[in-house]
């Protein structure tokens, strides 16, 4: 059989709880017949040889594994018992402090008490075992896998004779929240070293100069991951950077080509998890084993965690595997699957056995506190809550709550409601419980243990709930602007109405008279009798003024001027209007309103506006419609203290009259939105802008340039409007604030 177990970080081990684990003792020396004579040491170069003599030869090296933190190298001898007539001898040489010694069936270890961790190898000479150990060099380039807090570790041992640059200092988030310091360095000879002092990782580059323009501390906090802050400094010969993560973590280090990367992994702690972190996350070995007992494996590895270990005595077989540095925990799951075995952990216990036995003890465990339960006598004790109402605290513990008909029923298992046993309650089948509305105190029956689990959750329940006051402001604003320029254009000709001619002349004894209309022509001809001299119906042939109606209620400016011959006798008159309208206005609504955590909030003002209805059958009645500012909001206040509102906002007004009552202009938003306490956010905005320009003209003679304006009309129109709501939720710490 050989195995080899390597182990990638420092535990604290004891030469003690190491043979004790195993179970090794001193048996009588009958069964064996090559004995160990004498243990001793010899220094050599480059390292150091224990020489065990044995009383007669062995048929091959055995095997043995090693350990780094405390240093140890265990050595196995197959059918060799203890003839020294002790257990441990001393050696105190260079790096071997002593050399113990212990029996266990057909076998006898050898353990190693070293001073620093060294590579080994064993030789058979005759009837000697040689133990080589390697020196202090070997020793450093052994040490790479992991060390105490405050052992350097030799990543990369310096090569390079002159002070080469670092060329870069970067830091970037690595996936699952990891944080990757990547440094630049010159050469592939760099030498590197990595120790944790306290809560820092230090790495020092050997042989190495810090450029000024990387000299600075970096801050690497807003990342999210466990990595604070970097700080990189020259340290005589060496770089010095010093690493600072919190909370839990773990890291590694490699190197490609000139790129060195250390990387610091969060590290998510599981109190019912046999290791913490995510995954498996135990501390590397590797094992080779050739038909070894499970128990003896199990043994193993718990030697290299420092687990207690109990094994059920059904626990039998033997189990062959090779396993090169896998976390312990998934070499443990490994061997339970493959064996069909389970485990169950309490504190540092872990207890091994057929899932069968584990499911039939949990069974008999669980049948024992039940039967405890039905015969157990009942107690009865009182509680008086102080927030929350007896009967709601009633109904949940004998799992019950009232429907949207008002009626209570039943809960069961799957969610729906239900009379059976089945029901969700949390008192036993045995306990009874009383609400008492008028001092608002609950009185349960039931067992100790039962009554313990209510103390707990009334404890969670009855607390005073948070209130947040929210308040909106609903803004509205609207801009208008309106020009409008219009002309009235008229003629009259009176000579025909004072005895002379009318009109003017053609050739001959024809004439043209110009008028508003043929009845106004007809007047100043002749043709029409005109009994009122003063009159002069519809002398206006252009009548285009300014219109008002679109843009003000004012009326429009008006300047009138009339040319006349001098005899009064023919007038062209000219009236211009214009109007110019500007208006600003702005509405702003401010609902209020204060409600508990989670707890739906209703404020409303407004008017209630009638319109009557017809039936089918003729009748009419009045009914209401309702034109309101309403705020109806949720609130959740978030563990960071943030506000989640769930809300609803309505600004409803009176519209324009119709012959089925008074239209409603509505202007409504419903969101969910989170916002920071006391903070403000817009949760709705509309704008509107409407530009319009009319023109009203005489054909051909409005399009005459300049003069066309005296035959047209013109209005323009810039209307804006805008709708903003606001929304600032607070959360109340005590009245005052709410005031």
């Amino acid at each position: 059989m050989k195995y080899k177990l390597e182990s990638r970080k420092m535990r604290s081990w004891t030469v003690g709880g190491l043979l004790l684990a195993l179970g090794l003792a001193t048996p009588g020396l009958t069964w064996a017949q090559n004995l160990i004579r004498s243990i001793s040491s010899n220094q050599q170069a480059g390292g150091e040889v224990i020489r065990v003599e044995l009383s007669e030869p062995l048929a091959s090296a055995p095997a043995g594994f090693a350990i780094q933190a405390p240093p140890r190298v265990a050595i196995d001898l197959p059918n060799v018992a203890n003839g020294v007539g002790k257990s441990a001898v001393e050696i105190n040489s260079a790096n071997v402090r002593s050399v113990n010694i212990a029996n266990s069936g057909d076998r006898t270890r050898l353990v190693l008490s070293l001073k620093q961790p060294s590579n080994y190898r064993t030789e058979v000479q005759g009837k000697s075992l040689l133990i080589m150990l390697d020196g202090a060099s070997a020793v450093a380039s052994a040490a790479t896998g992991g060390a105490q807090p405050n052992t350097p570790v030799h990543f990369a041992s310096s090569q390079n004779a002159e002070q080469l640059p670092l060329r870069d200092i970067d830091f970037r988030r690595g996936p699952d929240g990891a944080g990757r310091v990547i440094v630049g360095l010159a050469s592939t000879q760099i030498g590197v070293d990595l120790k944790q002092q306290g809560q820092n990782l230090v790495v020092e580059f050997l042989k190495s100069t810090l450029p000024e323009a990387l000299r600075r501390r970096l801050d690497v906090s807003d990342f999210g991951t466990p990595v604070q802050g970097i700080s990189t400094v020259q340290s005589g010969d060496r770089v010095r950077m010093v690493v600072e993560p919190r909370g839990a973590w773990e890291h590694s280090a490699y190197q490609t080509d000139t790129q060195f990367v250390l990387e610091v992994r969060p590290v998510k702690l599981d109190p019912n998890k046999v290791t913490q972190g995510p995954g498996y996350q135990g501390e590397k070995l590797s094992l080779n084993f050739q038909n070894i007992e499970v128990r003896s494996l199990l043994q193993v590895i718990a030697d290299f965690t420092n687990f207690n270990v109990v094994t059920s005595d059904t626990v039998t077989g033997n189990v062959t595997l090779r396993l090169k540095d896998v976390p312990w925990d998934h070499a443990l799951d490994i061997i339970l699957q493959a064996k069909g075995l389970g485990m169950r952990k309490s504190g540092n216990v872990l207890w091994i056995a057929p899932k069968d036995e584990l499911a039939a003890k949990e069974q008999v465990d669980l049948e024992a506190k039940k039967k405890v339960a039905e015969l157990e006598p009942v107690r009865t004790q009182s509680f008086q809550l102080n927030y929350t109402k007896a009967e709601d605290i009633a109904r949940s513990l004998l799992g019950q709550m009232v429907g949207s008909d008002g009626k209570v029923v039943t809960l069961n298992a799957g969610g729906g409601s239900s009379g059976g046993s089945s029901s969700i309650r949390i008192l036993s089948p045995r306990g009874t419980v009383l609400a008492e509305g008028r001092t608002n105190q609950l009185f349960v029956s039931d067992i100790p243990s039962k009554l313990e689990e209510v103390a707990v959750m009334i404890a969670k329940i009855d607390i005073p709930v948070r209130q947040v006051l929210i308040e909106a402001r609903i803004v509205e604003a609207d801009d208008k602007f309106g020009r409008s320029l219009g002309v009235k254009l008229g003629a009259t000709d009176l000579r025909g109405l004072r005895g002379g001619i009318p009109g003017y002349s053609l050739g001959g004894n024809n004439y043209v008279s110009i008028g508003g209309n043929y009845s106004n022509t007809g007047v100043q001809t002749l043709q029409t009798p005109n009994t009122d001299t003063s009159y002069m119906p519809d002398s206006q042939f252009v009548n285009l003024p300014a219109s008002t109606s679109t843009i003000s209620t004012s009326s429009a400016a008006t300047f009138a001027l009339s040319l006349f011959s001098s005899t009064a006798n023919r007038f062209l008159n000219l009236e211009l209007s214009a109007l110019e309208a500007e208006g600003k206005g702005k509405i702003v609504s401010s609902p209020r309103v204060i409600t508990a955590d989670q707890v739906k909030a209703i404020i409303e003002q407004g008017e209630q506006i009638p319109y009557w209805v017809a039936s089918s059958s003729g009748a009419t009645s009045v009914q209401f419609r309702s034109a309101a500012l309403k705020l109806e909001v949720t609130p959740q206040i978030t563990p960071e203290g943030n506000v989640i509102l769930d809300v609803d906002v309505a600004k409803d007004s009176r519209g324009e009259a119709t012959v089925a009552g008074p239209a409603i202009n509505t202007k409504h938003v419903k969101t969910q939105v989170l916002v920071e306490n006391g903070g403000t956010v817009v949760i709705g905005g509309i704008f509107t802008q409407n530009e319009r320009e009319d023109i009203n003209k005489v054909p051909f003679l409005g399009d005459i340039p300049y003069l066309g304006n005296l035959f047209k009309s013109r209005v323009k129109l810039n209307n804006r409007t805008e709708l903003l709501i606001f929304l600032t939720p607070k959360v109340v710490n005590d009245r005052v604030s709410a005031r």
